[in-house]
């Protein structure tokens, strides 16, 4: 039995799951609708339900495939939800589409403005380098605004040293993660939207005040310390998120390891041929045959 996250919070995640993985048609038009649906969602059900799609979105669902249009759709999914927490603080915000070289969202509070961008990862990814969660692009995407924001599942995270720290100190890059943003939505509605837009001005006015560390512990000490010194109130929703990210560590190993087991027992049990078209269709090789039946010669060597 989980604490914090609710029977209720595991069921929607689910369903939201299966929504993007059903999805078929135009990629725009169908990252409007998740935008949609998920406002209407959360404006019928109210924060608890925003906090629960907080805490379980970090991680890609295995039951996608790599480089398809469900895993783009599902990063959109996270876009928005990135969106729609920072109008639960009191910003105003929109997700950006259709753009190359720009972040996925932008907020604007009333004293200050910043870009940002959603992370999430498989658990089955073992390689991660600093490349990965996009700081140094983040600091080439403020376009004029003074601050930005990269938002992470926080087990994803380096815990003892990485130039991500770095990086995000010497280019004046938050490196947030869905607890500390779930808190703040939990702060802002428990609190006021004042207080949890003065924190997080505070927040990322701290980072380029750090001597420029590779260290984990220095980075999120100073991080935490804003966070937990700007109220005492913020000590029981602290304690409360500290669970909840325990407990979305588990739920989301139980999800990728269901999907996992399952999968294998489906190949277990097919045929000998069965097995083979299976790893026909998993390289890709009708693709691959398709495409090279197009090459033609272009006639750009008969130009004269």
């Amino acid at each position: 039995m989980t604490e914090i996250i609710s029977e209720e919070a595991i069921k929607r995640r689910k369903e939201w799951v299966a929504k993007i993985g059903g999805l078929s048609g135009v990629f725009g038009d169908n990252s409007l609708q998740l935008e949609t649906e998920l406002s209407d969602e959360i404006a019928k059900l109210g924060t608890p339900t925003i906090l629960d799609h907080l805490r379980l979105c970090g991680n890609i669902p295995e039951s996608y495939g790599h480089d398809t249009s469900q895993e783009k759709q599902y990063s959109k999914y996270t876009d928005s939800l990135l969106s729609l927490a920072f109008k639960q603080i009191g910003l105003k915000s929109l997700v950006i589409t259709g753009r190359a070289d720009v972040a996925d969202v932008e907020a604007f509070a009333k004293k200050y403005s910043f870009v940002a961008d959603a992370k999430a990862f498989r658990l089955s990814r073992t390689a991660k380098n600093q490349k990965d969660f996009k700081v140094q692009a983040m600091d080439r995407w403020k376009h004029g605004k003074p601050y930005a924001m990269v938002v992470c599942p926080i087990y994803q995270l380096p815990s003892k040293s990485s130039q991500v720290y770095s990086q995000a100190i010497t280019r004046n890059v938050c490196v947030f993660t869905y607890s500390h943003l779930s808190l703040l939505v939990r702060y802002a509605e428990e609190v006021g939207k004042k207080k949890a837009e003065d924190l997080l001005l505070q927040i990322f006015e701290v980072i380029p005040t750090m001597n420029p560390t590779k260290s984990a512990n220095d980075y999120w000490m100073t991080v935490n310390r804003t966070m937990l010194n700007h109220s005492k109130s913020i000590s029981k929703i602290w304690k409360d998120e500290k669970i909840a990210a325990s407990e979305s560590i588990e739920i989301a190993k139980k999800e990728a390891l269901f999907f996992l087991a399952s999968e294998r027992e489906k190949i277990m049990r097919m045929s000998h041929e069965e097995a083979l078209k299976e790893l026909i269709k998993a390289r890709k090789i009708d693709n691959k045959i398709r495409i090279i039946n197009r090459i033609s010669d272009n006639g750009l060597f008969g130009l004269k």
